[in-house]
């Protein structure tokens, strides 16, 4: 094999298909990205047998052939090569030679052959979304899908397609993340549960252009999503995912309007006297016109008031900083709405379309703080 093409197209496509190197395996060939150059394309592939992501680049083919090369290695010598052609030529033994301008490296690949390639998945009926509007459903649910291998469903994320409405829907235990999208067709109904990490590593090389799509493919045991010269392949996890319907209430005894900015920056403050791994709740007390926030720890004490419009009653409540925190940091709106029934039950912060429902438990807490 021998081929020719730019630095920053190579670096560019290794990039991508490194996501879909294992960080840890006992297989080698794993540990390899497989470059195919053959019927005018020069096409990149990572496979860890759940997520594979393959990746066409530009360049020229002027004898075909494949080879696996170990990706650390090989994006390392991209990486530190001057930005100019790159060619790479292998001989009968997997002995490649990389060389761009008066640098050249030698090192030992393994056959292409013994290569996982990518399972074949018949693609038809796609699902399509836009890139901007995939990597941002993604990033305002991600954070709540639990790493909790126990329960193989936590770890990923819902994906519930009814005619042209697309629901995500990520959990951990402790918080509920939905977010509700407008599709641009309709479609039949699909209801799967996509690897939080797919669509972690997916949101990490998905350009986000508004004007361009991706297409999803769905089968019974994978999901592809397919953009621009790039195919990502994942596992799907089966089991059937939790009924999260039964756990929306829409009653209330405690409706508060307020800047989110601002209690944004004041949780964010609090947490300045909580240390790590410290379980120390915010306690947030609700009045007729402002909404106290206190933190009490071993470092020292902290409270404030942020203006609000409350309807309903008063409640004082405690809660994770963080787990608001990362709900409140994915949400647009300049004002938000939290609903609450009492100091046990979970609070909601979700916009008047439903176009996203957050869902926090709240914690225990010594009203002595």
């Amino acid at each position: 094999m021998k081929l020719m093409c730019s630095k920053s197209d190579l670096l560019s496509g290794l990039q991508i298909v490194s996501k879909a190197v294992p960080s840890k395996t006992t297989m080698s060939i794993l540990e390899c990205i497989l470059i195919e150059a053959k019927n005018g394309e020069i096409k990149l592939t990572a496979n860890d047998m759940e997520l594979g992501i393959e990746t066409i680049i530009e360049g020229n083919i002027v004898e075909e052939g494949m080879i696996a090369l170990d990706s650390k290695i090989l994006i390392e010598i991209v990486r530190k090569l001057p930005d100019n052609t790159i060619t790479i030529q292998t001989n009968s033994f997997y002995k490649t030679s990389i060389t761009c301008e008066k640098s050249k490296f030698n090192i030992i690949g393994k056959s292409g052959e013994d290569f996982s390639y990518l399972p074949k998945v018949e693609k038809n009926n796609p699902v399509i979304i836009s890139q901007f509007s995939l990597k941002e459903v993604i990033r305002q649910t991600i954070f709540s899908v639990s790493d909790n291998e126990n329960n193989k469903l936590m770890t990923g994320e819902l994906f519930d397609i009814k005619d042209n409405e697309l629901k995500v829907v990520s959990l951990d235990g402790h918080r509920i993340s939905i977010r509700n999208l407008v599709l641009k067709n309709t479609y039949n109904p699909v209801k799967v549960v996509i690897p939080g990490k797919t669509l972690s590593e997916l949101s990490k090389i998905l350009p986000g252009d508004a004007e361009s799509d991706v297409n999803i493919y769905f089968t019974d045991k994978h999901v592809v999503f397919e953009y621009n010269n790039t195919v990502v392949l994942s596992r799907l996890i089966e089991g059937e995912y939790f009924k999260i319907d039964q756990m929306l209430s829409s009653d209330y005894e405690t409706k508060v309007r307020v800047n989110k900015k601002e209690l944004f920056n004041c949780i964010d403050r609090t947490t300045l006297l909580i240390k790590e791994g410290d379980k120390k709740p915010i306690i947030i007390n609700i009045n007729e016109s402002f909404m106290e926030l206190k933190v009490n720890s071993t470092i020292g004490s902290m409270d404030e008031e942020i203006d609000i419009t409350k309807t309903g009653k008063d409640l004082m409540i405690g809660f994770n900083p963080k787990f608001l925190m990362d709900a409140l940091k994915v949400i647009d709106d300049e004002e938000i709405d939290l609903y609450m029934v009492n100091s046990k039950a979970p609070v909601f912060i979700k916009d008047e379309e439903k176009k996203y429902i957050y869902l926090v438990l709240p914690v225990n807490f010594n009203t002595v703080n």
